[in-house]
């Protein structure tokens, strides 16, 4: 469940920074779509209103298309400030920067952004934080909304193939998984920014 340590902030408020709990919003708005109930509950916890996560989500909508609109990376540093951690990754060979923020209502997640050598931002979700006990899965009835990351569901389920999201900031993972009668069966599972949100049988 959502963590309340971040500070609550008035429904009605006028626009001013764009600050983490906005940023947290705009995860929560895109999470709605397949878990309204989750949403209305960390929502509550934060103390805002619809109104508000959706003025939250058209302002970052609004800074994505804006024309001048400074880099990714610059907008992730000035709504969320310094990264907790940074580090090199080398995948083959090429080199990227990883970036990662606590997320408040997730304190046992971190909030990750790739970064290429050229300064185009590679991924941006959510992760499990280091240190804190990841999620294994043990099954489909482990794979709830929220429970895990798509690393986790990856390495549960391997071999998984990654499929591309049906909407910006989602991913997809294809599986085979054993259902309640132990047969295998074929499963996609669905992520909202890294994070597990549903699954189905495929056809």
């Amino acid at each position: 469940m959502p963590s309340a340590r971040m500070g609550r902030m008035p429904s009605d408020r006028p626009a001013g920074p764009f600050t983490p709990l906005h940023f947290q919003l705009v995860l929560l708005r895109r999470m709605a779509d397949h878990n309204p109930e989750l949403v209305e509950a960390a929502r509550r916890e934060l103390g805002v209103s619809v109104t508000a996560m959706r003025e939250a989500n058209r302002r970052w909508q609004a800074m994505r298309r804006a024309g001048r609109r400074p880099a990714l990376l610059s907008r992730y540093r000035s709504i969320l400030g310094v990264p907790e951690s940074t580090e090199t990754r080398r995948f083959g060979d090429v080199t990227c920067q990883v970036m990662r923020w606590p997320v408040p209502l997730w304190p046992g997640l971190r909030f990750e952004v790739l970064l290429a050598s050229s300064g185009a931002v590679l991924n941006e979700w959510l992760v499990r934080a280091p240190g804190a006990r990841p999620a294994v899965p043990a099954g489909l009835a482990d794979l709830t909304p929220w429970s895990c990351t798509v690393d986790e569901a990856a390495r549960a389920f391997a071999p998984a193939v990654p499929l591309e999201g049906s909407a910006p900031g989602r991913w997809g993972l294809a599986f085979t998984a054993a259902d309640e009668h132990g047969v295998p069966r074929a499963v996609v599972a669905e992520f909202t920014w890294g994070l597990m949100q549903r699954w189905w049988f495929r056809a």
